[in-house]
């Protein structure tokens, strides 16, 4: 069995080339949290996440001081109760954001690890119910400086050229009248059949304000209206989910079953976008898709479509995948060794074991010097 001998951390800043916007806020960089699990027979499992536009070194110093000591030395298929250990050392720390974050990638570095020792990619070591590839959409219509609806227009008919066929586009940001005139622009674009996905980022603090967006919206027939309030306001998103023919999605910064539990009950949410990046890793991802799947609820995850393309095959109630087809606002995919290549609104699984690829040392060092890494034993 899988003995831990040792973690290997990392904070990474990645700067965007364009200064890119969402409804509530403006990117300049992307911080990101790396782990390298180690077994005693050098297998090596990873794990990552992102940290937010600033303080990177937080999640660092969760994993160095708190999270990592509780797993060396311990037996890495023993996940369940690793996971405990983490989240009981988190109680006080904090039992959701960068803390969760740490334990989140630390969980996924221990299922890639275990996915490797045995020669298995993880979606097979999951239990896949598909072996080659799954089912995406292309994420953009993010805000730029100079951006008119046409050009929103001319970027998403972009992707449905590629094979896809569901586009995602930001809104919230501008007056109703002009996010109705991007979302026209948009289904214009795009035509009639192609599922066209909303992601407000939290834009709207009361419920008349996002019912007068929606009344605006619904002609356009949107598959999902995301994150139209804070994630807080649970009781904001139920009762707008009431009032709207828009399906209403969230949960992308939510963590553990039990506030995914309350969102279900609620009836805050159709299709929960938990990112196991987030919530508490592959472990807690899997809670929550399966209590999702007991009370009829859809889950497509957020971001980071390599490590969310294997859990998706291996979920029964699992939709979509979030896909980035290019480096500008997930710049992530500037850190590992190969891409996930698509076809035909697909993603093609990687086969070979655990997640199928490595952080890339060069592009690390660049942004992070080559003191990037410290090392727990």
């Amino acid at each position: 069995m899988p003995i831990i001998e040792s973690i290997a951390v990392a904070a990474v800043e990645v700067p965007l080339d364009k200064v890119t916007s969402f409804a509530t806020r403006t990117v300049h960089a992307r911080h990101y949290g790396l782990v390298k699990v180690r077994s005693v027979d050098g297998v090596e499992g990873i794990g990552f996440c992102y940290v937010g536009s600033q303080a990177g070194g937080l999640l660092k110093a969760a994993v160095e001081s708190l999270l990592g000591p509780a797993l060396i030395g311990k037996e890495s298929h023993q996940t369940e109760a690793l996971w405990q250990s983490m989240y009981q050392e988190a109680l006080l720390q904090g039992r959701s954001g960068v803390v969760m974050r740490g334990l989140s990638i630390l969980d996924t570095a221990l299922w890639d690890l275990n996915a490797r020792s045995v020669g298995l990619p993880l979606h097979d070591y999951l239990g896949s119910l598909h072996r080659d590839q799954v089912i995406a959409y292309a994420s953009g219509g993010y805000y730029l400086d100079g951006k008119t609806p046409a050009h929103l227009g001319e970027e998403l008919a972009g992707y449905v050229s590629q094979g896809f066929r569901a586009v995602k586009m930001k809104t919230g940001r501008l007056s109703p009248g002009e996010e109705e005139a991007r979302i026209a622009a948009a289904r214009d674009a795009v035509g009639p059949d192609v599922y066209l996905m909303l992601d407000a980022n939290n834009a709207w603090a009361d419920l008349p304000t996002a019912l007068e967006y929606m009344r605006r919206f619904e002609p356009y027939n949107p598959y999902w209206i995301e994150e139209p309030f804070s994630p807080d306001a649970i009781d904001l998103h139920a009762r707008l989910a009431e009032r709207t023919t828009i399906t209403v999605a969230t949960g992308e910064v939510e963590v553990g079953r039990w506030r995914f539990r309350e969102l279900i009950d609620a009836g805050a949410a159709e299709i929960l976008q938990a990112d196991a990046a987030v919530c508490g890793g592959v472990s807690e991802w899997r809670k929550i898709a399966a209590h999702a799947d007991s009370r009829g609820v859809t889950v497509s995850p957020h971001w980071f479509h390599d490590l969310h393309a294997p859990l998706v095959a291996a979920t029964p109630n699992a939709r979509f995948v979030e896909f980035f087809l290019d480096d500008q606002v997930l710049n992530f995919r500037r850190l590992i060794s190969n891409q996930l290549a698509f076809k035909d609104g697909y993603v093609k699984l990687r086969q070979s074991p655990g997640l199928g690829f490595e952080f890339d040392e060069q592009a690390i060092k660049k942004y992070a010097g080559s003191a990037a890494w410290s090392t727990l034993r």
